[in-house]
């Protein structure tokens, strides 16, 4: 785990999936994303199954990992729909999926389907060597399904579970980071993401466990970490 206030600006940058899935986002705008993380090596880019190919032919060996989002924003999609797209992706050059978890499922205590679910999809990513993370979209759980979900997770294990999409009712939050920190150790990740755009609000976070970020304002939040570094002398 990191700590807020000894974490290197290159452990920082390392730690982020810069982030571009507007609906409305354009050509050139995925273009700017791609060469902004090549430049600033993040750890990844997470963009829109569609402009996958774009990013990979930008950073293709560069480090910087292609990374795309599967049953999104929703999780509503059939597995088989899921399985689908990543498969999909894949072809197209992704490197890393976050795919939505069934939701309402969850919430209707059906442990079996979310099992299987995320059985399914860490397989897929394992056979094809790629990273998997599941997004829980926390703003619609209680504390008691956050842990049921991780604890499946702990059965499964995808690489990350994460906090949100970022397009639901609420984003990340740094106690639902350590709850599920909480949950699963050291065997599995997790990644916050939804409304973080400062420097203070990815510390906590990362003071919470996150190990790593999602976020679309990364030069903002490293902005604010250079301030801040500056600030201690």
């Amino acid at each position: 785990m990191y700590n807020s206030k000894t974490i290197t600006r290159e452990e920082l940058v390392g730690l982020f999936d810069y982030t571009n899935l507007k609906p409305n986002a354009t050509k050139a705008d995925i273009i700017a994303l791609a060469k902004e993380a090549r430049d600033l090596h993040t750890a990844a880019v997470c963009v829109n199954p569609s402009r996958v190919k774009i990013c990979r032919a930008l950073l293709t060996g560069t480090g910087v990992k292609v990374g795309t989002v599967i049953g999104f924003p929703l999780g509503a999609d059939t597995l088989e729909e899921k399985m689908d797209q990543a498969r999909l992706s894949i072809l197209e050059g992704a490197e890393e999926l976050d795919y939505v978890l069934n939701i309402g499922e969850l919430i209707d205590g059906n442990t079996a389907y979310i099992k299987r679910e995320m059985e399914v999809m860490a397989s897929i990513c394992r056979k094809y060597k790629l990273v998997c993370k599941v997004i829980f979209e926390n703003c619609y759980l209680t504390e008691e399904q956050i842990r049921t979900a991780a604890g499946i997770a702990l059965e499964t294990r995808p690489n990350f579970i994460k906090t949100s999409t970022g397009f639901g009712s609420g984003g990340a939050k740094a106690e639902d980071v350590a709850v599920m920190k909480e949950v699963v150790g050291d065997r599995i990740k997790v990644k916050a993401a939804g409304g973080i755009r400062d420097w203070e609000t990815c510390a906590a976070m990362i003071d919470a466990g996150a190990e790593r970020i999602g976020t679309s304002s990364a030069p903002a939040i490293l902005a604010g970490y250079d301030a801040w570094k500056a600030a201690q002398g």
